[in-house]
């Protein structure tokens, strides 16, 4: 029986298991990004958030134990340089999951592994977001006095067309003041 035992073997292995893992997490590193399936991503998580708040602390201790996980130089050297710099003030969750659909071929769950400080796309969408300042009950946001004014112009102008233009023919008597 599995009673208390959590992680996934994917079928593999202890010394497969291992050698998978520190290969995708040397792939994580160095390119930031990777594709894989979901089952496989759930392990990695595992695998890869402890080193990366190890190589917080930038010493000797934690670079041979980092080693002993990676077994790669470049990617200590990309692990306690670039990565441990921009995720210094995270206090966890260095990884995002984000969920594909399946594969065509097993119909695996696929998905992307990436770095939650390095998807640039996401970072300059979440700074350009006015932060919503206050809750409402329906869930609905308020609009702001600028989108509002450019609405009302916007009726103002649709209702000012719909009235029927004057007639300016001269067709009405007009009344000439009289000089006495």
């Amino acid at each position: 029986m599995r009673h208390g035992k959590k992680d996934n073997h994917l079928g593999r292995t202890s010394q497969h298991k291992d050698a998978l893992m520190s290969n995708m997490a040397s792939s994580l590193i160095i390119h930031k990004r990777i594709t894989t399936t979901l089952a496989k991503a759930k392990e990695l998580r595992k695998y890869v958030e402890p080193l990366i708040t190890r190589a917080k602390a930038d010493s000797t201790h934690s670079r041979r134990t980092a080693f002993s996980f990676l077994q790669n130089k470049d990617t200590i050297k990309e692990l306690f340089g670039q990565v441990a710099e921009k995720t210094a003030t995270r206090p966890g969750g260095y990884t995002r999951i984000i969920k594909l659909g399946s594969r065509a071929g097993d119909n695996a769950d696929m998905c992307i592994m990436e770095l939650v400080d390095f998807n640039t796309t996401m970072l300059e969408a979440a700074s350009t977001e006015k932060a919503k300042t206050r809750r409402s009950r329906r869930g609905t946001k308020a609009k702001t006095t600028e989108v509002a004014a450019v609405e009302a112009k916007k009726t103002i102008a649709k209702k000012e067309a719909s009235k029927p233009a004057e007639d300016t023919t001269g067709t009405e008597a007009t009344e000439e003041p009289k000089s006495e």
